[in-house]
């Protein structure tokens, strides 16, 4: 039987660990984050999207009256 002696390995691999840790922890908190941020992003995108198809409908009746008042110009 080998037996194998680690000098410091241990408290050399505890430190890697809790780097490693530290590490997952902040990439979990920035993935929840983003995920926050992008459902605000369509969140925001579809007011945007209803806006601007409001905005749409009002353009075409303005456009629709215009062109009527010019038809009854004389």
């Amino acid at each position: 039987m080998t037996i194998i002696i680690f000098f410091n390995y241990s408290g050399r691999m505890d430190a890697d660990l809790k780097a490693l840790e530290q590490k997952v922890s902040r990439l979990i908190a920035l993935c929840d984050e983003l995920r926050n941020e992008n459902a605000q992003l369509r969140v925001d995108l579809d007011v945007v999207a209803s806006d601007s198809a409001v905005l749409k409908s009002n353009m075409e009746k303005a456009s629709e009256r215009i062109e009527s008042l010019i038809d009854s110009l004389p």
